[in-house]
């Protein structure tokens, strides 16, 4: 299974980048993570929507040959960051890349809740006609105090976190596998 990471922070050492980065190795047994760049992606402009810049083609295309998105997301002002939601409004537009197309949410902060608000409006954001994205139920991956949390290599070390993150995993792999058995149910109906 190929998963498309879009990370909402562009800072080289982003805690939800090192996050990212963790997932992609702790679970490659699982799935193939790969962590899409939306840092050159231009601002949304709908003068261009149909004819646009080499990098909104190339995210694109890495997000359509995904089969899922997962989003790690900080939060910037109680909501998403800017960079992640001009990455989903071109993702939404034209070809509508993501309609139909299987999400999973984890963030982290260095407060206590974990980026909590960022995560509720990116759900809101998900179900929204022009992306239209199923999202993994149940299994909200909030990480606060985060810089507590990971050593200096960028790895998790706080165990219930660890733990918590492999159970999200696995039911993330198991509902995957259920909405394939779906799509063949009724593909064969």
């Amino acid at each position: 299974m190929k998963v498309a990471a879009i990370v909402g922070s562009i800072r080289k050492e982003s805690y939800n980048l090192k996050l990212a980065r963790y997932i992609q190795n702790r679970y490659q047994h699982l799935f193939q993570l790969d962590i899409l760049s939306i840092r050159d992606l231009p601002f949304y402009d709908q003068d261009i929507e149909s004819a646009p810049p080499q990098p909104v083609i190339d995210f694109k295309a890495q997000v359509a040959a995904a089969d899922a998105v997962l989003w790690v997301t900080p939060e910037y002002n109680s909501t998403i960051p800017g960079v992640m939601a001009n990455a989903i409004d071109w993702l939404s537009r034209v070809d509508r890349v993501m309609i139909g197309k299987p999400s999973w949410i984890v963030g982290s902060s260095m407060g206590l809740l974990g980026s909590v608000k960022a995560q509720g409006h990116l759900r809101d954001i998900l179900f929204s006609s022009g992306i239209s994205s199923p999202l993994l139920p149940g299994n909200e991956a909030y990480i606060g105090l985060v810089h507590e949390k990971v050593n200096e290599k960028g790895e998790l070390t706080d165990e219930p976190t660890i733990k918590y993150l492999d159970l999200v995993a696995d039911n993330f792999v198991k509902w995957m596998k259920e909405l394939s058995q779906l799509k063949q149910l009724q593909g064969g109906q």
